[in-house]
């Protein structure tokens, strides 16, 4: 396990640029039913890469939803956010891509979406394949661009969101997935994050050295509310200070054995079993605990672990 002076070196890496664009670059999908990571194909696609770097660094995935989850063909997000008062609004997009098509459509395949008659056409919008769509998508439009491949079991947490009752509510929810037991309004949606991560892992809380990310799920006031969510390191010295990040904020559906828990009374965040990757060496840390010192801005200070 890690020292305390480690895990303060583990944060300190949080001003290190990541690249944008490396081999064999995954990033990970939070959503509130469960977490996949997909590897990304930087030499088949590289524009198609680049382009969902792009969003992925700029946060634009964050509060998303998924609005179209067809059985037997796609789970498709990327292009729509619910803000309050407004209703579904579209995610800022850059100019159309040109299309990179050289990897089959196959099940567990990552592939961009595009407009109808138009190749060149791909701006955010991303889908995973449910099955192999090879036969219809391969020949189409030019040719669907996969960029991507789920990882792992991932593909037991796509499948589950496409088994999730949804909602068809027009072009931005047209098979729109809930997470609630009845669809009320659009906050019941499944929202998802995606975050840049070192290397493939499927633990629920991690931290990350290169970004100072640490991505986690939470229970609140003993299962009150439940929440994913993602901090970003800000201070290694002389404490450890995490601040949260209000727009990676999602509802779950369903605790889990080792979830983290958030107290609205000590204002404590406990982390069962954090797993740390500093460069590349991983290490399990218990029992940590963060203390809220700054509710303004959502910082947290690193009071205690276990070695």
């Amino acid at each position: 396990n890690l020292s305390c002076a480690s895990i303060r070196l583990v944060l300190c890496f949080v001003l290190v640029p990541v690249p944008s664009a490396m081999a064999g670059t995954i990033v990970r999908i939070s959503t509130g039913i469960g977490d996949y990571s997909i590897e990304l194909l930087d030499d088949e696609a590289p524009i198609t890469v680049q382009n969902f770097l792009n969003y992925v660094n700029r946060n634009d995935y964050n509060g998303t939803y998924i609005h179209r989850a067809v059985d037997n063909f796609v789970v498709q997000g990327g292009g729509y956010r619910f803000r309050p008062f407004e209703g579904p609004i579209d995610v800022p997009s850059d100019d159309p891509i040109q299309n990179e098509f050289n990897v089959s459509n196959t099940r567990g395949t990552v592939a961009m979406a595009k407009v109808d008659g138009d190749p060149n056409s791909a701006t955010n919008q991303w889908f995973v394949n449910l099955v192999d769509n090879s036969a219809s998508l391969d020949d189409s439009n030019g040719g669907f661009t996969v960029f991507g491949v789920v990882l792992g079991d991932g593909m037991i947490t796509v499948d589950a969101i496409d088994a999730l009752p949804f909602a068809s509510l027009g072009v931005k929810a047209s098979e729109a997935p809930y997470i609630t037991p009845v669809y009320n309004d659009p906050k019941d949606f499944l929202y998802i994050n995606a975050e840049v991560m070192q290397r493939f892992s499927a633990a629920p809380h991690v931290l990350e050295s290169a970004t100072g990310l640490l991505i986690t799920s939470v229970s609140i006031d003993s299962g009150a509310d439940l929440i994913s969510m993602n901090f970003n390191a800000v201070s290694s010295s002389p404490n450890v200070v995490i601040r949260a990040n209000a727009e990676s904020v999602i509802p779950r559906k369903e605790s889990f054995d080792g979830i983290a828990e958030y107290s609205t009374i000590d204002g404590r965040l406990r982390i069962p079993a954090l797993e740390v990757n500093l460069n590349g060496a991983v290490s399990i840390v218990n029992n940590v605990v963060f203390v809220l010192t700054d509710q303004a801005t959502g910082s947290f200070t690193l009071e205690s672990f276990d070695q």
